[in-house]
């Protein structure tokens, strides 16, 4: 499995209790150095994503996720995602939806973000560059979440950037802490 963006490493040292072996790739130097002392099980590698490291068609399963939003050249970014999978292998994708994240807005709500794709023009990017059969799930909030959204003025997530996470109130830190993989649907 080879984890690009791998950041602090938790996706990878979870993807290392069911893989034989696994590599977290991300262009954070600190993040990478972080990542190798906290995790053992997974290598961690600092590289540029559009540039991996990895010769071609040598990876099974390759994991990007939350990242493909943060990257500038989107189309160089996916040729070299199927560069290094084996044919067959898997390619797994996670990524806010426009829609969902910064509705009726042209730039992202997150300054960090370069794009924000549709379900359309993330399927529509995949293709082209020579993905198949290329399978678009939704991630959606549950009532906990939607509760959240009311607790903070109509946007959990507005209230997130509105400021640095040491500046945020307890409430709000103490909210997101407590959101789980539960609160979605």
């Amino acid at each position: 499995v080879l984890d690009v963006g791998c950041g602090g490493g938790y996706g990878a040292a979870r993807f290392a209790e069911v893989a034989d072996q696994v590599v977290g790739v991300d262009y954070d130097g600190t993040a990478v150095a972080h990542a190798a002392v906290r995790y053992a099980a997974p290598a961690f590698v600092r590289a540029n994503l559009a540039a991996l490291p990895i010769r071609s068609q040598a990876v099974d399963v390759l994991a990007t996720l939350q990242v493909i939003e943060h990257v500038w050249d989107h189309a160089q970014f996916v040729i070299e995602c199927r560069r290094v999978l084996r044919p067959g292998g898997w390619l797994l994708v996670t990524t806010p939806n426009r829609r969902t994240f910064s509705p009726g807005r042209d730039t992202p709500t997150n300054p960090f973000h370069t794009h924000e794709f549709t379900a359309t023009e993330l399927h529509g990017l995949l293709i082209h560059h020579g993905f198949v059969d290329v399978d678009v799930r939704g991630l959606h909030a549950g009532p906990e979440l939607r509760a959240l959204d009311a607790q903070h003025d109509g946007s959990f997530t507005d209230a997130q950037l509105a400021a640095p996470p040491d500046q945020w109130s307890a409430a709000l830190a103490q909210d997101v802490v407590g959101v789980t993989r539960a609160d979605f649907v």
